[in-house]
């Protein structure tokens, strides 16, 4: 298993969600994880129902067996300010940078600047070993922007080290590649059974493939529970209109006489049946576009009454469960 994990998806598919509940996975049997956010939404703090997460790594969750997730919202500027330090040696006049508004001038006016100070975080995590050589974290899970920039964010390193010939900001840059464009990083991609996410992933993976990004996994979020088979839909189409009506009387449901409630409820129930009928159809369409990828491919069950922490553990068990962990 990949140490980095990336979590990207069209927006509105659940790839915060994901991420936490793969980090909760991974963190399993006494093992570290660290999730990273890097949007600024906050949403992970929202997801594990504590305070709003600081500059500095946190624990946030014990996973089954005893595991422990950490959690880490990346600040740009703060991120910035390491970097200086770390290979400029800056100190004071670093903060005296930020106080002047420096730092955020250069992170406002060079965008890509952001996303290098970002991935470049979460690999110096994933890189990172105590005092006896052992990693930090065994496993580091980003909560990644969404799919239609992925591979951009992923890849802005490659572009500064070519801008950058030598120094150590060239040499930062190609550390990160080495570690992105590596085995230790997976680039999962969440959908739903949609056209439109189904294309924005088909199309991510594309461009992430065309970059020599490692691709991982494709998690399909929010699958509703089947309630009719292909069989059942065949005999809702072929069955007659009075033939319900009686199945609906004999379950006491009214009299089966013309005009009566049961023959009332047939019209409506046939309606609700083909509108079932009709996104089965689409479901099992976009599957089969999924499938054709060749990626592993797993699914994750609609929580119909919304996410909360007791979802999100349910969600890492069903990961475990599907062998991602």
């Amino acid at each position: 298993m990949s140490r980095l994990q990336v979590v990207s998806g069209k927006g509105g598919t659940g790839k915060t969600t994901v991420a936490a509940a793969l980090a909760l996975a991974l963190a399993e049997e006494g093992k570290r994880t660290l999730l990273v956010e890097v949007e600024g939404r906050q949403g992970i703090a929202q997801l594990f129902e504590t305070e709003a997460l600081p500059y500095e790594e946190r624990k946030i969750a014990v996973a089954p067996g005893g595991g422990e997730v950490y959690a880490l919202a990346i600040d740009p500027e703060l991120a910035l300010l390491d970097y200086l330090q770390m290979f400029y040696k800056l100190g004071s006049a670093g903060r005296a940078l930020k106080k002047l508004g420096a730092i955020d001038f250069a992170t406002t006016i060079a965008p890509g600047l952001r996303d290098v100070l970002l991935t470049g975080k979460a690999c110096e995590a994933v890189r990172r070993k105590d005092r006896s050589g052992r990693f930090a974290y065994d496993y580091v899970v980003m909560d990644a922007p969404p799919t239609g920039r992925i591979t951009r964010f992923l890849n802005v390193n490659d572009e500064v080290a070519g801008l950058a010939k030598i120094g150590p900001i060239h040499n930062q840059a190609q550390a990160v590649m080495r570690v992105l464009k590596s085995p230790e990083t997976a680039v999962h991609l969440v959908t739903l059974l949609e056209e439109m996410p189904v294309q924005e992933t088909v199309d991510g993976i594309a461009e992430l493939r065309s970059a020599r990004l490692p691709v991982g996994r494709i998690i399909v979020n929010m699958v509703r529970p089947e309630v009719l088979d292909a069989a059942d839909l065949e005999l809702v189409r072929t069955v007659p209109r009075s033939t319900v009506a009686r199945s609906l009387s004999s379950a006491g449901l009214g009299g089966a006489r013309r005009g009566g409630h049961a023959e009332r409820l047939v019209d409506p129930l046939l309606t609700q049946a083909e509108e079932y009928a009709e996104r089965y159809a689409l479901e099992h369409e976009q599957r089969a576009v999924l499938t054709e990828l060749g990626l592993p491919l797993h699914e994750l069950p609609l929580f119909a009454e919304g996410m909360d922490l007791a979802g999100l553990y349910e969600l890492a068990r069903e990961l475990r469960e599907q062998g991602v962990s």
